[in-house]
């Protein structure tokens, strides 16, 4: 019996990924005998029809003799149906209002649907993501929004040079691209003000800017030593500087310490201790994770108390992009082709494009898509291993008997019509 799989067309705006690439999917054809996998044409991927077709992949219009299909982002409710697995990035986890419809539907047409962010090992690491790729990518897209903000205000720079990182051919051009526009920078900088840029997170999204970020002139502070510096000591530099939660957050209670494991099992107890670093910052990018109850970095007020006096953070790059997270007044996330917009924090209303009054933001959603070929191949390069049990299971059975391996089966939201024992908890979100 040869199972099939199918990945779909993708028709969220701008969306140039792939979960598996033409190698990938020959190379698990060649190892897997029993497996096919077909995929569906698409004007707007950033692989061309001709490399599935020598490779003999097949490209049917229909997938619904697909025993599982994929996808990157979201799939239209149209497009799921009884009896097949689903697996995609489903931005449900958190109730997400906007992603409930589809929830039900799934529920509604007994389908399986399975998360990549939730697919992780023993210790709860996730080990399907595109996480570098959204690092890489928003740092690019921070440079050129300051940039690009600073022209506006009318100061020309080096940084006006850099483009954002879709317009580049890929990886390899903006690397180039930076290191010969280092020089320029150096010059340009000397005798200047330092551009300090804070990094929130350590992990890989973080790990991903620092890489572009690392390819300029920068030296590196602490948290505590850009508090404590008088920036004109570092006239003509640009800081970098890395922040922990012990950085950023505090316990409520002033007789209570910091502990990092504390703070992940009751978030509730600490708030931000952020705000003075505003003061020092002028790029702020945005890399941790958010969800409630956990504190919020900067609050509207903060940054409407910041803005009354003489800001100094000018370009926000919310990698992350949680709505009304972290960064509270990130009201919206953006598409790459229209991807930043200036806040006022004195209206609390927002302007699209790089003019008006406030802090700009970057807050493209789906930034891996802007280098979709390297980060289709690292993607896939963590997917292949569980590809072909995802393929070959039966979804028709309960989901105590579904044959998967253990780091897929924690990653199934909902089988039969029932969300599974893990995610019980959607159901007052469902209802709401």
């Amino acid at each position: 019996m040869t199972a099939k799989i199918g990945i779909i067309s993708e028709h969220k705006p701008g969306e140039g990924r792939i979960p598996l690439t033409p190698g990938q999917i020959k190379q698990l054809h060649t190892e897997n005998a029993q497996l096919s996998i077909v995929v569906q044409p698409s004007s707007q991927r950033k692989f061309e029809e001709v490399e599935f077709r020598s490779l003999g992949i097949e490209m049917p219009l229909d997938l619904r003799d697909a025993n599982m299909v994929m996808a990157v982002k979201e799939i239209a409710t149209k497009d799921i149906h009884s009896g097949q697995a689903y697996l995609y990035f489903s931005h449900t986890i958190k109730g997400q209002d906007y992603n409930m419809p589809m929830l039900q539907h799934i529920l509604d047409v007994k389908a399986t649907l399975i998360d990549y962010e939730l697919i992780s090992n023993a210790q709860n690491q996730r080990l399907v993501f595109f996480g570098r790729h959204a690092g890489l990518a928003g740092m690019v897209n921070s440079l050129w929004s300051w940039g690009q903000r600073q022209k506006i205000l009318g100061q020309e720079t080096p940084f006006s040079q850099i483009k954002q990182a879709q317009d580049y051919k890929d990886l390899a051009e903006i690397k180039s691209a930076l290191k010969m526009l280092t020089p320029e920078i150096g010059e340009w900088m000397s005798g200047k003000p330092p551009i300090v840029f804070g990094i929130t997170g350590y992990g890989n999204v973080a790990r991903g800017a620092q890489e572009i970020l690392d390819i300029l002139p920068t030296i590196e502070l602490s948290a505590d030593e850009l508090l404590s510096v008088d920036l004109q000591e570092y006239t003509g530099k640009i800081i970098k500087v890395v922040f922990k939660e012990i950085d950023m957050f505090t316990p409520i209670d002033p007789a209570n310490s910091f502990v990092l494991q504390d703070y992940f099992d009751h978030p509730e107890k600490y708030k931000s201790k952020f705000n003075p670093y505003l003061n020092k910052m002028n790029v702020l990018v945005s890399c941790i994770y958010w969800d409630t109850p956990y504190p919020r970095l900067i609050t509207l007020e903060e940054i409407k108390v910041h803005y009354e006096g003489s800001p100094s953070l000018a370009v926000v790059g919310d990698i992350t992009c949680d709505i009304d997270g972290a960064i509270q007044f990130n009201s919206g996330s953006t598409l790459s082709p229209d991807p930043v917009y200036v806040y006022d924090p004195q209206t609390g209303k927002k302007s699209m494009g790089f003019e008006g009054n406030g802090v700009l933001l970057m807050a493209v959603d789906n930034l891996p898509t802007e280098l979709p070929r390297e980060a289709s191949e690292a993607f896939g390069n963590a997917l292949l291993p569980f590809v072909p049990a995802m393929g070959a299971c039966d979804y028709s059975k309960p989901f105590d008997e579904l044959s998967l391996p253990s780091e897929v089966k924690k990653a199934v939201i909902a089988h039969g019509g029932q969300l599974t024992p893990d995610y019980q908890y959607l159901e007052k979100y469902l209802k709401a």
